[in-house]
């Protein structure tokens, strides 16, 4: 399976120029999305999805890919679905893709490969992965999107598994629904990425 990660944004609300290369810990965001990408035993590509409004990140990523084999793809930065559209179009993915968001550090490569296994147990072109919302209340953090399922609420992670060949359409879809932390820590603001720093520091 190929995999995408989205690149292309910028930090406003981190008070930063370009988020994928926030610091954290003395690495950017996206090193560790990378990492958790290279490690998974399931991942053959990877591509990251960029725009011209990320300049330094794609000087961070033409060097980071001197190591480590890596594609580039230049999108239009009209939004993530036009970018991730192109970004897929573009890299020429046949099959199944993994689309993940550049800030999500705490991923690992266990988690992203358990959500490959699930994905390949069920009968649906596309999956989502989700968490309950109460997971976000116990770390303090105020998702961006919620939505109501089975009398609940869940909120979208940034991880999604689809069918590259349907790329332009919309596809159904298994809401996955993990209870993993790691999750829950996607970096929008100093507060989410406060809270990243702690969570890292105790494991360790």
């Amino acid at each position: 399976m190929d995999a995408v990660v989205m690149a292309g944004g910028m930090g406003r609300r981190l008070g930063k120029d370009e988020k994928p290369l926030t610091m954290l810990l003395g690495k950017p965001l996206i090193w560790y999305v990378l990492s958790a990408l290279l490690g998974s035993k399931y991942i053959e590509r990877i591509f990251v999805a960029t725009s011209m409004r990320v300049r330094k990140t794609n000087e961070w990523l033409s060097d980071f890919k001197k190591e480590h084999d890596l594609g580039i793809i230049s999108t239009g930065g009209e939004g993530f679905v036009h970018d991730m559209v192109c970004a897929v179009e573009k890299a020429e993915i046949k099959g199944r893709v993994l689309v993940i968001m550049a800030d999500l550090p705490l991923v690992n490569s266990k988690l992203l490969d358990r959500i490959i296994e699930k994905y390949s147990e069920i009968n649906m072109p596309a999956l989502s992965v989700h968490m309950n919302l109460d997971a976000f209340t116990k770390l303090g953090l105020r998702p961006d999107t919620v939505f109501h399922k089975n009398g609940g609420f869940i909120v979208p992670c940034g991880i999604n598994i689809l069918d590259a060949g349907r790329i332009r359409e919309e596809q159904e879809d298994f809401n996955l629904i993990l209870e993993d932390e790691e999750l829950a820590l996607n970096v929008n603001t100093q507060e989410d990425l406060a809270v990243c720093e702690r969570y890292l520091k105790n494991r360790r």
